[in-house]
């Protein structure tokens, strides 16, 4: 990996690509700096975030360049998410700007999360005081050192904040600063399994496999398709892989949002145009500090930056609402397919009707073609028996 850093920790020239439509990145001076760290940098009189790119343009002096103004604490943009949006950039020729941007899309998640405001008790011992019995809940709460918030403090005592504020004054208690809590419960792969038949089997059986592959997952309506790639999301999560599910938006309901909770025990992350601006803000970062484990979104999910990538599912992949027109053109399985071969990971593309561009490849050898010819009958409650 290439270090942008001089002997003397002087400043040197730093290739930055800018979420603009550019054709390329623009230098700058930066001192200690790799491909992939997210950057704020100054354009004109703004300021404005960026990635430090792998080569850049060079030939300009250094007199002439301005500095990087400051580094995000966040994961860098890992290399398979670089090639990517240069790919994304060639196949559609786009800028590699405009690709960016679809990348951090997001700039809200590039501040750090606000820590929660909660309360302990004071390194000395208690003063004196009047021993109200609120103020003796309190203490006792917060008693072998554990932090509460107000709120929880509330829950257990009954409690309120002038109460602790007159601890505070008193030096009983102290403020202190918690890290957000996980958003996010962990999915468990061996949750409740459904039964599935001897073909869903065997087409499961093939997977859940690691390294590049293309998977055609066909089946006739009601024939089981997504109990089948749950077993490749399954998979991918014991492996302690990040699973990405595409579908399309009007797919994307609370039904099927229900169906992997019963399955998994947990929700996954979902992402979609309707998001309101304080859950992409979480769930951007959750995802890039590798806490969400399985994301179903749009075709716009495919840009997120997943640090563990296991396993691309690209559900009804005939639909056009896979296709974008607008800004950068592309369609979201193609460029599914692509995400994956740079991750080395599998990608499943299930329909019940599958578009002529996967049926050719199908043909050809170059996907995997399932096959489920019946429809699924599960009878209610039944569950797989030697899952456990």
């Amino acid at each position: 990996m290439t270090l942008y850093m001089s002997a003397r920790n002087r400043a040197i020239t730093v290739p930055v690509l800018l979420p603009l439509p550019l054709p390329g990145p623009y230098d700058y001076l930066g001192e200690v700096l790799a491909p992939g760290d997210i950057v704020e940098v100054p354009l004109g009189r703004r300021l404005v975030r960026g990635v430090v790119w792998d080569n850049g343009p060079g030939g300009v002096e250094a007199s002439r360049l301005k500095p990087v103004a400051r580094r995000f604490e966040v994961p860098p943009m890992r290399p398979a998410l670089r090639r990517f949006v240069a790919r994304v950039a060639n196949y559609t020729l786009s800028p590699p700007g405009s690709v960016l941007r679809m990348a951090l899309s997001v700039p809200a998640a590039l501040e750090p999360p606000k820590p929660r405001p909660a309360w302990r008790l004071a390194d000395a011992a208690p003063p004196a005081m009047r021993a109200t019995p609120q103020r003796l809940a309190v203490l006792e709460a917060l008693a072998g050192g554990v932090a509460l918030t107000g709120a929880e403090i509330a829950r257990e005592t009954g409690a309120g904040p002038s109460v602790l504020k007159g601890l505070a004054a008193l030096g009983a208690i102290r403020p202190v600063a918690l890290p957000p809590r996980p958003a996010f419960l962990p999915p468990d792969p061996d949750g409740s399994r459904v039964a599935l038949t001897d073909e869903q089997a065997e087409a499961a059986s093939g997977l859940g496999g690691t390294g590049f592959s293309v998977s055609l997952l066909e089946g006739v309506a009601g024939a089981g398709k997504t109990e089948v790639y749950f077993e490749a999301v399954a998979a991918a999560l014991r492996r302690g892989r990040q699973a990405l599910i595409l579908l399309p938006e009007i797919a994307l309901t609370a039904q099927w949002m229900q169906r992997f909770e019963a399955r998994f025990g947990a929700r996954p992350l979902a992402w979609h145009s309707d998001l309101p601006a304080g859950e992409r803000r979480t769930g951007w970062r959750a995802i890039a500090e590798g806490e969400a484990q399985v994301v179903v979104g749009a075709r716009s999910a495919l840009f997120l930056p997943f640090p563990a990538l296991g396993v691309v599912v690209v559900d009804e992949e005939h639909e056009p609402a896979f296709k974008q027109e607008d800004g950068v053109a592309y369609h979201a399985r193609d460029m599914a397919v692509l995400r994956a071969r740079l991750e080395d990971v599998p990608v499943v593309l299930a329909s019940a009707t599958p578009s002529l561009e996967s049926e050719e490849n199908a043909r050809a050898g170059r996907y995997q073609r399932l096959r489920l010819a019946e429809r699924y009958r599960r009878a209610a409650g039944r569950r797989c028996r030697t899952c456990r």
